[in-house]
């Protein structure tokens, strides 16, 4: 039997640039990936997912914040400007800006992972099913508060899950759009009237009454 021939050495140091070359490329490659991969996290906003939805995004802020309280009785952001806040859609990374534009609002701050928001969200999803989206009221939503390791992530597949209707917008991983609300608990609820000055702001979970009533103070009923 014919034996097999063992490389000479020649052969060997003529493949150790190719091996070399390999490797270099392979590290190349894998450097590349963990950037982009870490890029998940900074304020440049998230990746995405297959359907296009991103998980966090750029947030710019015109106007003053509102500062947070737990009074909503005597809440101190009740006359003031609602901040303009722009960024991106969650569903599908396009612009999208929430600002003063002679409509009134009401505008919601979900967290993925938060039982009450979990709960808020089929029960909004119900109520605009059985009314369709109020009169004169525009509806937008700030996914806020994401956090990789916890239920529901990416928020975009959970609010998929939930038929979710109302525009949202990605918030920043430090929560620019939340810090800019005065956010105090999850869910939470500004209702801005057609000037775009808030007039109530509220949180935790909410019966259909009193969403009715926010969208109320909205319109200036």
């Amino acid at each position: 039997m014919a034996q097999k021939s063992k490389p000479t050495a020649s052969s060997q140091s003529s493949r150790a640039p190719v091996l070399v070359a390999i490797i270099v490329a392979l590290i190349a490659a894998a450097a590349i990936i963990a950037v982009v991969s870490s890029r998940g996290g900074d304020d440049e906003g998230g990746g995405t997912d297959t359907a296009g939805s991103i998980v966090t995004g750029t947030v710019t802020v015109e106007g003053s914040a509102l500062s947070p309280t737990e009074d909503f009785a005597d809440d101190p952001a009740v006359g003031q400007a609602f901040p303009v806040l722009g960024g991106q859609a969650l569903l599908d990374g396009a612009p999208m800006e929430i600002a003063a534009d002679g409509n009134p609002k009401l505008v919601i701050f979900l967290a993925h992972w938060c039982p009450h928001c979990q709960e808020e969200v089929p029960k909004i999803t119900e109520w605009l099913d059985a009314n369709g989206m109020p009169e004169g009221v525009d509806l937008y939503a700030v996914s806020t508060g994401v956090a990789e390791e916890r239920d529901n992530f990416p928020p975009a597949s959970w609010l998929r899950s939930e038929r979710w209707q109302v525009p949202t917008m990605a918030d920043s991983p430090d929560g620019t759009a939340a810090a800019a609300a005065g956010l105090s608990a999850y869910p939470f609820f500004v209702a801005v009237d057609a000037d775009g000055d808030v007039v109530a702001r509220a949180s935790g979970e909410l019966s259909v009454e009193q969403l009715e009533a926010l969208v109320g103070l909205a319109r200036g009923a």
